[in-house]
This record gives structure tokens, C-alpha cells and sequence, in this order.
């Protein structure tokens, strides 16, 4: 219970509590783009650097091991403050160019728990349909904040995936 006084009298009595419930975004999006680049770039370094962390952000890959129980650990930093935080992903499904399925954990204690990550892709005529559930996001995240996040990175994502440009040209 938090009380809030003005002129040493109590004015405001204020409960304040953390829920324990964790929350799920769904996203979708067709990209322009062969399901074999867009798995591509979720399970490459270079990829996952370059489209993962949201505006104003650089993501470093620090290792990676692409099969089921690997995984990889990855840190985002601000690049106005140069501050950074970091996870871990561990790969409980890869279905090449169909499913991907992770668990992600913050390195940061203050964010405790796991989150899982069913991505899936799917050839249509125009590319790849590409559905993402994050469910198990720690109560102290705004789901909102996440949908955000994701919107930024997809945006990126198709950025990295849609163009068709020639060795050569």
C-alpha cells in the first residue's frame, strides 16, 4: 500500500502490484520473398544482427548453434545511450523453411522467466506468410512494447529478405 500526503495529511491511498500473469503477441506478414531466405534470416548471425533489434538499436550475435538444444546468445544495444542488454534463445524446433520454434531468456534477473517463440512460414503465391506467437512475456513487459518492437523488426525484416539483387548486378 503506497500513501501520498500533502501537508502531512494522508490525500491518496494507492495499491500497487506486480500481476504474475504473462502475456502473448501474435503477428503476421507476407513478405515478397522465397520461405528459404526468410528462414534464412532468422538462423544466420549476419541476418539476425542486421533485422532483430528494433530502431535504435545494434544486436551483436555473440555464438550460435543451429540445431535443436543449441541456440544462440544475442545483446541489443542503444545506440544513443550504449547501454545493452542481452538473452538467450534455445532452438526446440527447426523444421527447415517451415517452423522454428525457441525459447528466449533475458540475461537480466530483473526479467525472470521464459518466453516462447513459434515462428512459422508459408509458401503462398506472392512468397512466404509468416505467423509469430510470443507467448510467456514476463508481466513486467507491456505487450504493447513488444508488438512495437516486432513491427520494427519486421519492417526490417522484409527490407532484408524482399529484394532480388543479382551477384552480378
Amino acid at each position: 500500500m503506497k500513501r501520498f500526503y500533502f501537508d502531512n495529511k494522508p490525500t491518496i491511498t494507492w495499491r500497487i502490484y506486480m500481476p504474475s500473469n504473462t502475456g502473448t503477441v501474435r503477428l503476421h506478414r507476407v513478405l515478397r520473398a522465397p520461405a528459404e531466405r526468410v528462414y534464412k534470416a532468422f538462423t544466420s548471425e549476419s541476418g539476425l544482427e542486421y533485422w532483430l533489434p528494433p530502431y535504435g538499436f545494434t544486436g551483436k550475435v555473440h555464438e550460435m548453434d543451429m540445431r535443436v538444444d543449441g541456440g544462440y546468445r544475442m545483446s541489443f544495444t542503444n545506440f544513443g545511450t550504449g547501454n545493452s542488454h542481452s538473452f538467450t534463445v534455445k532452438f526446440v524446433e527447426l523444421s527447415p523453411n517451415k517452423r522454428i520454434i525457441h525459447t528466449d531468456r533475458f540475461d537480466d534477473e530483473s526479467l525472470p522467466g521464459e518466453m516462447v517463440v513459434t515462428i512459422d512460414l508459408k509458401t503462398v503465391s506472392c512468397g512466404t506468410e509468416l505467423n509469430i506467437v510470443q507467448s510467456e512475456i514476463p508481466s513486467v513487459i507491456p505487450e504493447e512494447m513488444c508488438y512495437l518492437g516486432w513491427q520494427e523488426s519486421l519492417e526490417q525484416l522484409a527490407k532484408l529478405v524482399e529484394p532480388e539483387i543479382p551477384d552480378n548486378g
